[in-house]
C-alpha cells in the first residue's frame, strides 16, 4: 500500500512528464517530413559576427537552382551574399520568409545577392514554399544536406534556418542560427558594404 505523500509525488512526476511530452509534440505542422533526418535542430536566435581577421573563406558551392538554373558562390565574389538553409516543413522558416524576401528587396540594385539553400525537402514541397511566400531570390537544391556541410570547417549552418553573411572578399562574416528579422538583417549585411571587395 502507497503511502498519501508517495502516491502524490508519483502524480506530479506524471502529470509533469504528460506536460513535457505535450509541449515537446504540439503544433499542428510535424517539425520534419516523413522519413526526414530526426535530428533536427531548432536555432536559438544566436547572431555572431566575426571580426575580419577571423574570417574563413566560404566553401566553393555551386548547383542547380529550384527554377532550373545554376548558382556558383565564386560568380558573385565582390558582392555581399546572404545565404539561408531553410526547408518547406520548417516552420521557423515559413515565419522568416517575408523577412528574408523585404530585406532582398531593400538591397535590390546594391552589391548584395541572397540565396537560398532549400536542405532536406523535395523540389515540389520547396515551390509550393516559394510560390506561397512569394520569394524571387534563388535557392539551391540541397536535397540530401550535402552543401550545407561543406561549411562545417567555417561558421557552419547548425540549425534550420540559418543565415550565414558572406563578405565581398567571399569570407564567412556572420551567422544567425534561427529566425532573422529584416532589421537584423540589415545591420549585418549594411556594415559589410562598407568593406573593400
Amino acid at each position: 500500500m502507497m503511502h498519501r505523500s508517495t502516491r502524490r509525488c508519483l502524480s506530479v512526476l506524471i502529470a509533469g512528464s504528460a506536460l513535457c511530452l505535450i509541449t515537446a509534440c504540439g503544433g499542428s505542422e510535424p517539425a520534419s517530413p516523413a522519413g526526414a533526418d530526426s535530428g533536427f535542430v531548432a536555432g536559438d536566435g544566436s547572431i555572431v559576427v566575426l571580426p575580419v581577421a577571423a574570417r574563413q573563406p566560404a566553401p566553393a558551392i555551386k548547383g542547380t537552382t529550384l527554377d532550373g538554373g545554376t548558382f556558383d558562390l565564386g560568380m558573385v565574389k565582390g558582392q555581399v551574399v546572404l545565404l539561408n538553409v531553410w526547408a518547406s516543413w520548417c516552420a521557423p522558416c515559413r515565419a522568416e520568409a517575408p523577412a528574408l524576401e523585404a530585406a532582398w528587396l531593400k538591397f535590390a540594385g546594391e552589391n548584395v545577392q541572397f540565396i537560398g539553400l532549400n536542405t532536406r525537402d523535395s523540389p515540389k514541397s520547396a515551390e509550393a514554399f516559394v510560390n506561397r511566400f512569394k520569394v524571387t531570390y534563388p535557392s539551391l537544391i540541397d536535397t540530401d544536406g550535402q552543401l550545407q556541410l561543406l561549411f562545417r570547417d567555417t561558421l557552419p549552418p547548425q540549425a534550420i534556418p540559418s543565415t550565414l553573411i558572406i563578405d565581398r572578399q567571399g569570407k564567412v562574416a556572420a551567422r544567425a542560427l534561427g529566425t532573422v528579422s529584416e532589421s537584423s538583417l540589415r545591420a549585418l549585411i549594411e556594415p559589410l558594404l562598407e568593406e573593400q571587395p
